[in-house]
């Protein structure tokens, strides 16, 4: 199991000629919330555009490293493109509220997991109700629901399904490692 926020920073090597392209930025997803991509480092000399990697072109997340097979796999995008991301884009999933279809908030995104051998599908969201309250009681987990139509990733919310409240459970500090064993 992968946490997005370990990813970022990672550097981004070409596995043809070990040849390092560029530091993990941020992620992008589509407008159904599937991860799209890795959007990389770019400089200050590219304001208008993005240096970003599509989720199907990387070949392995390492501990240490996002290997990609070559150069080529790295795409100028313009930021516009990028509507959805994690840390970065118009919309942002991190901060995003949690809250179930009765109304009950449960948190607030500070983390999302994902099968890096299933593709590209959220399986579960790291929840904060604060820096106090994550020392107080730590931060919690959200299974994602089964069916994708289940949750509504919108624009400024998350919405559940009623009784997800049911579901959380605390964040074990093992399980904030980037495989579970």
């Amino acid at each position: 199991m992968l946490r997005l926020q370990h990813l970022i920073g990672l550097p981004v090597i070409e596995m043809n000629a070990g040849k390092h392209v560029g530091h993990v930025k941020d992620a992008w997803f589509d407008e159904h919330w599937q991860l799209g991509g890795i959007i990389l480092d770019a400089g200050r000399r590219f304001l208008t555009s993005m240096k970003a990697v599509l989720w199907n072109e990387v070949l392995v997340c390492g501990e240490d490293a996002v290997i990609i097979m070559d150069e080529t796999s790295v795409k100028r995008t313009k930021q516009a493109d990028v509507q959805r991301s994690f840390l970065t884009g118009t919309v942002r999933l991190k901060d995003l509220p949690v809250i179930t279809a009765h109304g009950e908030q449960l948190g607030r995104v500070s983390d999302v997991y994902f099968n890096d051998l299933q593709g590209t599908q959220i399986i579960g969201y790291e929840l904060t109700d604060g820096f106090i309250a994550d020392i107080m009681e730590g931060r919690k987990w959200l299974p994602a629901p089964l069916q994708a139509d289940e949750v509504m990733l919108g624009n400024d919310v998350i919405i559940v399904p009623a009784g997800s409240e049911d579901n959380l459970s605390p964040v074990a500090g093992s399980e904030t490692d980037i495989r579970e064993k």
